[in-house]
């Protein structure tokens, strides 16, 4: 499933790149407004900091929610405390577009996350061009040869990686990058099951001084609580808020979680 959506990802990126030339796009993202700092916002604090996702479909469950208006959905989830938005690029499975991503960032004063399927340094420009301040890299993905390039390809633009694992190796593929934002999946993006517990058994791997985002799993507070108990600095939020009939609510009770 990986393979697949990665192919189709860049199948898509390739459609694009013959309407917009690599030289041309680069002017573009060097044009854009600096990227704001992740970083700082993602910062380990007394509370759960927490992405909170536009997410209108996934592969696991089809169809979630209609999100006509992005950014409207986007600002309710800073006013309810988010301190990233991550926003689904992708349009095979995932019914998500770079419009998408546009339209959220030029309406919310937190970073914009492009979640997609990353494997060449055009989609890379493209994020950056659309507004983007972080991009997700898999490693179960990529070759290491690859993440270390597109990894430092989004350090130059000014972006911030979230490098994504699945396990110790993976974790420690994450470690050699230098990666201080480190994202563990609990859900297998080759079979897409879901195991909870896999923060908790590979947390301890993640150095100190790194911020440590929980994905997925995420259907309640008591969720929320389990991944702080684990170490979890911040978690990735994506069905369980668009299919919320009060998005900004359900954000503010995840970020009381201490």
């Amino acid at each position: 499933m990986l393979d697949d959506l990665l192919r189709g990802a860049l199948d898509d990126a390739a459609s694009r790149e013959a309407q917009l030339p690599l030289s041309h796009l680069e002017a573009l993202a060097l044009e854009a407004p600096a990227a704001l700092n992740a970083l700082e916002f993602l910062a380990p604090a007394d509370h759960m900091k927490v992405i909170a996702e536009v997410k209108r479909a996934s592969p696991s469950r089809g169809d979630l929610a209609a999100i006509p208006e992005p950014h409207e959905l986007a600002m309710q989830y800073e006013a309810g405390g988010a301190s990233t938005v991550s926003v689904l690029t992708e349009g095979r499975k995932f019914k998500g577009s770079l419009d998408d991503l546009r339209s959220v960032r030029q309406n919310v004063n937190i970073p914009v996350l492009r979640k997609d399927f990353i494997g060449n340094a055009y989609q890379v420009y493209e994020a950056r061009a659309a507004g983007a301040d972080l991009v997700l890299l898999i490693v179960a993905a990529l070759p290491q040869s690859t993440l270390e390039s597109l990894y430092k390809l989004i350090i130059e633009l000014g972006m911030t990686p979230l490098v994504e694992a699945h396990s110790d190796e993976e974790v420690e593929r994450a470690i050699q990058l230098g990666s201080k934002l480190i994202g563990v999946n609990a859900r297998d993006l080759s079979t897409f099951e879901l195991d909870r517990e896999l923060f908790g058994r590979v947390s301890d791997v993640i150095p100190k001084g790194t911020i440590k985002v929980a994905e997925s799993a995420v259907r309640g507070v008591d969720d929320v609580e389990h991944y702080r108990r684990a170490g979890a600095d911040v978690v990735l939020v994506g069905e369980a808020l668009v299919i919320e009939g009060a998005p900004r609510e359900a954000v503010r009770a995840f970020t009381q979680v201490a």
